[in-house]
């Protein structure tokens, strides 16, 4: 069998189905390749049928060995070889620095994400159009659940669940359901088909079924099936929580057992973030690799990358819409105002839409049709962000707007909503800039007429929500 490098090999085994093989039988894997030795957790995934994945992220032969206690299982071996990645594939994505995320490659990774929570629990039709927007959106990561949600504007029943049971007969939660976990796959995949990472939200307050309100034992045979079924997919980011504070059975110790239990669980390292409500969780812990933040005070970004030294995802900024909850209605240009200024602040920032319509269809819960004015523009932001240098830092050399660059290569300098007659540069005297005027709303990029060095003034259009960026010319 032949495995293109960072593309998942599934090995499949027979094995018991007596009793209860979810709790009863315990499977890993030892994979080994070029020397060293990768231990992988396994799932029973029904039927008698046995799963390791394996994400393998070097080239040569791979060889495989099972340890069990089901004597069927035990000492199994299985082999593939690992060939070079197709093109265009990059591996998972990882923290570069303090601002910054890579893929594996080393190639910089320019974070614009979105949020459907619950799009993987709708009827296929749904999914589909879901995906179909996707393909000419600008988002690059999904912020999703595993569990279904309970929440205004989303209450209809998901045809599965993660656990057996429903809501009438209760749940057996020792007991996985496959068909709703083979869902949740065919999800991952199609977003990893799209080039779109998946932050797997693995838990939320947001719930009519149980799943809040699990017990310790319950919670970790959870994880571990997560992990042991999602970390094969190079595209997955594990999102410990939505709104952690907000789960009123949890405290600040069973969030402290949960991160570095699934860091030792996974053989990949996938990124690992926990997101707020009204408190902050302490991102400096060492199993947190970025910190993952709802809040729309960008004021605070400096502060928080003085504290925590990781890169900063935004993830919920509030959401363009019109319904009356005041987290879900601010406009279009306001969104985009946001990614531009957590730019400018050297962060990431999260999209979500709430547009009210008659079938209760909106994005920022079950995905469908995108309706808003941002995406486009979201475009036209990636465009620009991902034509920066992957060094660029956040600049503040005392200038009332945020300013990020690569120093002496290039800078970008947001107005916001100001309305200057120009931007203020200090810059080396030997060192000479062109300038372009970037209406960040219309989509234009202007080029200014001459050459610019030391201190100069870069005049703009008296008009708000303007970018100016300097790129260095060879004199």
């Amino acid at each position: 069998m032949q495995i293109r490098k960072w593309d998942m090999a599934q090995l499949s085994f027979e094995g018991t189905q007596a009793g209860n093989p979810f709790v009863d039988v315990t499977v890993d894997a030892l994979a080994r390749c070029g020397g060293r030795t990768v231990e992988v957790p396994g799932f029973y995934d029904g039927n008698g049928v046995y799963r390791v994945r394996i994400l393998p992220d070097f080239c040569g032969r791979w060889q495989v060995t099972l340890k069990s206690n089901d004597p069927l299982l035990d000492g199994q071996t299985a082999e593939f070889d690992c060939i070079a990645a197709a093109d265009g594939v990059h591996g998972p994505v990882q923290v570069a620095d303090e601002y910054h995320f890579a893929y594996a490659d080393g190639t910089p990774y320019y974070e614009c994400g979105t949020t459907c929570y619950v799009w993987n629990h709708q009827e296929p039709a749904l999914r589909e159009k879901t995906l179909a927007t996707l393909k000419d959106a600008p988002f690059n990561k999904m912020r999703m659940c595993v569990f279904p949600k309970h929440y205004r504007y989303n209450a209809n029943e998901p045809a599965f669940f993660p656990f057996e049971g429903n809501l009438k007969d209760g749940f057996d939660f020792t007991r996985f359901n496959p068909a709703c976990w083979a869902q949740l796959d065919r999800c991952v995949t199609q977003l990893m088909d799209l080039g779109i990472e998946a932050d797997i939200i693995l838990f939320h307050p947001y719930d009519r079924w149980g799943f809040a309100h699990m017990d310790r034992e319950t919670e970790d045979l959870y994880l571990r099936y997560c992990v042991a079924r999602l970390s094969g997919y190079r595209n997955v980011w594990w999102s410990f929580a939505n709104e952690f504070d907000f789960m009123r059975d949890k405290n600040m110790t069973d969030w402290d057992h949960y991160g570095p239990y699934v860091q030792r669980l996974d053989p990949v390292g996938h990124l690992r973030g926990i997101h707020n409500g009204r408190i902050y969780y302490d991102h400096t812990k060492p199993w947190v690799t970025h910190c993952s933040i709802q809040s729309h005070d960008f004021l605070q970004i400096p502060v928080w990358h003085e504290r925590y030294h990781k890169p900063i995802c935004i993830d919920e900024c509030c959401y363009e819409g019109n319904i009356p909850n005041t987290w879900g209605n601010i406009t279009a240009r306001e969104m985009v105002h946001r990614f531009w200024e957590s730019l400018a602040y050297g962060a990431y920032c999260g999209h979500g839409e709430t547009y009210l319509n008659d079938r209760d269809e909106l994005w920022w819960s079950k995905g469908g049709e995108l309706v808003g004015q941002s995406p486009e523009r979201l475009k036209f932001f990636l465009k620009i962000f991902s034509e920066m240098p992957g060094d660029y830092v956040p600049l503040r050399p005392g200038v009332v707007r945020p300013c990020i660059g690569s120093p002496s290569r290039q800078y970008l300098y947001y107005a916001g909503p100001s309305q200057s007659v120009g931007a203020e540069f200090s810059l080396p005297e030997q060192e000479q800039y062109q300038a372009d005027i970037i209406d960040t709303w219309e989509m234009t990029v202007t080029p200014v007429p001459g050459v610019f060095s030391g201190n100069f003034l870069v005049p703009m259009p008296q008009k708000p929500y303007l970018a100016v960026r300097l790129r260095r010319v060879e004199a």
